[in-house]
């Protein structure tokens, strides 16, 4: 609780002073804030706020029920605060603190920014070491998705042969849809895709972030056909450009 009052305070004080592959060719790559992108993908990333506004922020917040993530853009040091317990990732090394040993269920070292890719999108997707295949649209309702298949390079992070796939509105740019394998556990490339709607949207100080999403169910062509349960909400966004100190991410001293 003591971090979250923190961070709250530190924002409040910045704001009271102020799937077919298909070759991506160089002539339909652009240059995004001095970074390179298909031409189609950099336009989402605009849609959304752009690059170079991203990645000005040192930290980003948000709620998803009564967790409190903090996440360090630059380091992607985190910080999971719940009534019950804390996780987080020092840069180092992942860490759990329990009032009552046992209590967290889950495995930290899978969770700790699980929830942080799926909110910071389309962001994360313009990290370094992706590479960029050109799909083929995914159909729902009638209405064609194009899409972007995003791979990674070896040894880029904890889970490279994680696959992603964006998809977006034709017209207006902003993302609309996001398959995606899991990898973490078995550490081996898997053809089976989770599909994510990504219904709601809210303009965080400039940027453009998801409040709602929603997984969904596919059929036997991997389409989406109706939602597997409820929407999955975040809430109180919060972006800053001052950082944390280096101790609000490591493990408390009890």
């Amino acid at each position: 609780m003591k971090k979250v009052l923190l961070l709250l305070m530190i924002v409040i004080a910045v704001s009271c002073k102020n799937e077919t592959k298909k070759e991506v060719k160089k002539e339909n790559i652009i240059e995004v804030d001095k970074n390179y992108f298909p031409t189609e993908l950099g336009k989402v990333f605009e849609k959304h706020g752009g690059i170079n506004t991203w990645r000005k922020v040192q930290i980003l917040s948000f709620n998803k029920g009564e967790e409190v993530h903090t996440v360090d853009l630059q380091s992607r040091r985190t910080v999971i605060n719940t009534p019950k317990y804390s996780l987080g990732f020092n840069g180092k090394e992942v860490w759990l603190d329990e009032e009552v040993a046992g209590t967290y269920k889950g495995n930290s070292a899978f969770y700790y920014n699980l929830y942080f890719y799926f909110y910071a999108m389309p962001f994360v997707l313009a990290d370094n070491g992706i590479i960029y295949e050109k799909i083929d649209a995914l159909v729902f309702e009638g209405v064609k998705y194009p899409g972007y298949k995003i791979s990674y390079k070896a040894n880029v992070g904890n889970s490279s042969d994680d696959n992603y796939m964006i998809y977006y509105n034709s017209e207006t740019y902003q993302m609309e849809w996001l398959k995606y394998t899991v990898t973490f556990n078995s550490k081996e490339t898997s053809n089976k895709f989770n599909i994510i709607r990504y219904n709601k949207w809210k303009n965080v100080n400039g940027l453009i972030l998801p409040s709602e999403i929603t997984w969904y169910k596919k059929d036997e062509n991997g389409l989406p056909t109706a939602p597997e349960e409820s929407a999955t909400k975040f809430t109180l966004p919060l972006i800053s450009q001052v950082k944390l100190a280096d101790s609000f991410f490591e493990k408390p001293k009890n």
